[in-house]
C-alpha cells in the first residue's frame, strides 16, 4: 500500500541533448511504495528520466527531488539495474563478486575500495536469496544463463538494500519461463519498496504495477487499469505484444489490434 509521501518528485523538468530536446515540461510524484512502469517509444526519454532520478544526468529546466532532496544525496537509498550491462568473460568473476559491486561507495574508504565486511557478504547473499539464486553465489557469472545473469543484477540493485528500486528492461533477451520468474520475484518486492520499472512489454507489467508513465517526450500518467488498445498505439504510434501474465505460458501470442 503507497503511502502519501513522495519519493520522486518532477517539477516542470525539461531536459535536451546537444539543444535537442528529450523531455519537456515533465511533472511527476511517485508515492513511497507505489509501483510504476515506464514505459514509451525507443528514444522518447524513459532510460533518460531514470537518469535524471539517479542525478547521472541535470534537467535543463525545472526540478527534480528523491526523498525530498536533490538525487546525489539519495543515491545510496537507490537500486539500480541498467538495460545494458557490459562484462569480459574471461573476467574470473562470481555470481557473489558481482552482486557485492552494489555495496560499493558504502562504508568510507573501505566501501569505496572494494574491502567488503561480514555486513556486505550478509547483504549479498540475502539479495541472492530474493531472486533464488543463493545456491549459484560462487559459480562464474560468465557460466550462468542469460536468465541467470539478469538475476544476479537485479541481486546487485538490491545489495544496497534501497528504499526505491530502478530497473531498466529487466526482461530484456530473455525466454517466457525467465520473464515469468522476474515477474513473482519483482510482484514480492514491490510490497516492500517503490519500484520503478521500464518495459516494453506492457503484459508483463499490467499485473504488476499501479500506474503507468507514459514517456515520449512529455509525461501522463494512467492507472493500468485504463491502458487500453488504443492508448498502446497512441503511445507507439502503431499496436504491439501484450501479454496477460496469469497466462504467460499460454498465450504469449496475443496482441492487441
Amino acid at each position: 500500500m503507497a503511502s502519501l509521501e513522495p519519493v520522486i518528485e518532477f517539477r516542470d523538468v525539461g531536459f535536451a541533448y546537444d539543444g535537442t530536446p528529450v523531455l519537456e515540461g515533465v511533472n511527476l510524484v511517485v508515492r513511497r511504495n507505489e509501483s510504476l512502469s515506464i514505459v514509451g517509444p525507443n528514444g522518447g526519454g524513459k532510460t533518460t528520466l531514470l537518469r535524471l532520478v539517479l542525478g547521472q544526468l541535470q534537467p535543463s529546466s525545472g526540478e527534480v527531488r528523491v526523498f525530498g532532496r536533490p538525487p546525489a544525496y539519495a543515491r545510496l537509498r537507490i537500486g539500480y539495474m541498467p538495460q545494458h550491462a557490459n562484462y569480459d568473460p574471461l573476467f574470473p568473476a562470481t555470481a557473489m563478486d558481482v552482486v557485492l559491486m552494489g555495496r560499493l561507495g558504502r562504508g568510507g574508504l573501505r566501501g569505496r575500495l572494494g574491502w567488503f565486511s561480514r555486513g556486505d557478504r550478509r547483504a549479498a547473499t540475502e539479495a541472492l536469496a530474493q531472486v533464488r539464486l543463493d545456491p549459484l553465489a560462487r559459480r562464474p557469472f560468465a557460466a550462468l544463463s542469460g536468465g541467470q545473469r539478469q538475476r544476479v543484477l537485479v541481486a546487485r540493485a538490491l545489495c544496497c538494500q534501497p528504499e526505491l528500486l530502478l530497473l531498466d528492461e529487466p526482461t530484456a533477451s530473455v525466454d517466457s519461463l525467465v520473464e515469468a520468474r522476474l515477474f513473482d520475484i519483482l510482484r514480492e518486492l514491490g510490497r516492500s519498496m517503490t519500484l520503478l520499472v521500464v518495459s516494453h512489454d506492457l503484459g508483463f507489467v499490467a499485473d504488476l504495477v499501479e500506474k503507468v508513465v507514459c514517456v515520449n517526450r512529455q509525461v501522463v500518467v494512467h492507472p493500468t487499469s485504463q491502458i487500453t488498445g488504443e492508448l498502446i498505439r497512441a503511445i507507439y504510434g502503431g499496436d504491439v505484444r501484450m501479454v496477460r501474465h496469469s497466462d504467460v505460458l499460454c498465450q504469449r501470442e496475443h496482441v492487441h489490434e
